[in-house]
């Protein structure tokens, strides 16, 4: 089995195998601190343009300071994983198939058996973010818990602004080329993400009334300037979920880990040890 490698390490890759809704995957994935053999596993959800390289080194600080082994990894269509066929748009539900199928037979690639998902925290930043919820919902007995950096459950008007500025600032003002040193094919990860978020088909997605069945520990932090979001994001989460902590970060937008990584280890490291 594809055993999670060792930290700073080039990225290995899990095949994954076809089945009757997908063709097989290439998933561009590495393993950090896998000699800690008995510590629970922290398992990394990038963003919507994200990727292992745009995680940078907050994944290993995290796992670091938490004591945990940890599982990063480019979703297909992204980073150096299969990507996007130019002719193929995502459906509404991506992120639901990547929740429900993508991540566990990665998981199972990778060899991560029963009793090590039970004690798997998901770690999930904006799309990652609803993947992570969207699991929890799931797999209810199969999680030791959740945490979410600016997740999405419903669909806002100020995202799809935001989110057709990005469009853009891809096409005009220089994104593809910052977003090119992530990603082999760029096209493949921007457009898969932006097409879908700015169908009209895709304002009715919502994923509240699936967040009562998390019966996982589930920490949601948010920054008050979040460009994407306003916070009714997680004060939704908090509404469905009755043990969901929350920490809302003043001067703080979409991406709390880069913009204020120190505060958001200290809140994710509290929240762990206070269980």
């Amino acid at each position: 089995m594809n055993r999670p490698a060792d930290t700073t390490s080039a990225a290995s890759f899990a095949d994954l195998p076809a089945t009757a809704t997908r063709d097989g995957l290439r998933v561009e994935y590495r393993g950090l601190n896998a000699g800690r053999a008995d510590a629970p596993i922290a398992v990394f959800l990038h963003e919507g343009l994200g990727s292992i390289a745009m995680w940078r080194d907050w994944p290993q600080s995290l796992c670091d300071a938490l004591g945990l082994r940890g599982i990063v990894y480019s979703r297909p269509g992204y980073g150096r994983s299969t990507p996007r066929a130019a002719d193929v748009k995502w459906s509404v539900d991506f992120m639901h198939r990547q929740a429900d199928d993508v991540l566990p037979a990665l998981l199972d690639t990778l060899g991560v058996d029963a009793a090590e998902r039970r004690r798997m925290w998901l770690i999930g930043h904006s799309d990652g973010g609803s993947i992570a919820l969207l699991y929890a919902a799931a797999f209810p007995d199969a999680l030791a818990g959740v945490v979410v950096l600016a997740p999405h459950v419903t669909v806002e008007p100020m995202s799809i602004e935001a989110i057709g500025a990005t469009r853009h600032a891809y096409q005009s003002s220089g994104l593809r080329e910052k977003l090119a040193r992530y990603h082999e094919d760029v096209d493949s990860a921007f457009f898969g993400w932006n097409e879908i978020w700015l169908d009209p088909a895709f304002r009715a997605w919502d994923i509240t009334d699936e967040l009562a069945s998390i019966m996982c520990p589930l920490l949601a932090i948010q920054g008050e300037g979040d460009e994407y979001a306003s916070m009714a994001q997680i004060d939704m989460i908090a509404q469905r979920v009755v043990q969901a902590k929350l920490a809302k970060l003043p001067g703080c937008g979409h991406s709390p880990h880069r913009q204020m990584p120190e505060r958001v280890n200290d809140e994710i490291v509290a929240f762990l040890r206070g269980l």
